[in-house]
């Protein structure tokens, strides 16, 4: 079980880090969020970038099920404007050697 509780920040809320530049859509300012499962690791605190279209990297990375379009796309835009792609929650999860 993985349960990750974040909302939508709607681009309301100031953050003192630079958000890197992607497509039209964003990504936007940061936004916590929590990962609650047996897998998360204990103590532990992820500096990794996320978007709210992270989860969706996580199941179709996890599963091996071919990327969608949209996040190839947003992806592609953030390398072209010399970002790095966001992540896909892995980095905060320990699947004791099976990822």
């Amino acid at each position: 079980m993985l349960v990750v509780v974040t909302y939508d920040e709607n681009g309301g809320f100031y953050d003192h880090a630079a958000v890197p530049k992607g497509d039209r859509w964003g990504p936007g300012t940061r936004i916590p969020a929590l990962i609650v499962s047996p897998f998360s690791k204990k103590g532990y605190v992820d500096k990794t970038p996320y978007d709210t279209a992270s989860t969706l990297r996580f199941i179709t990375h996890r599963w091996s099920l071919p990327p969608l379009p949209g996040l190839l796309e947003r992806d592609a835009a953030l390398v072209k404007n010399g970002a790095h792609p966001m992540g896909d929650l892995t980095a905060a999860l320990d699947f004791g050697g099976k990822s």
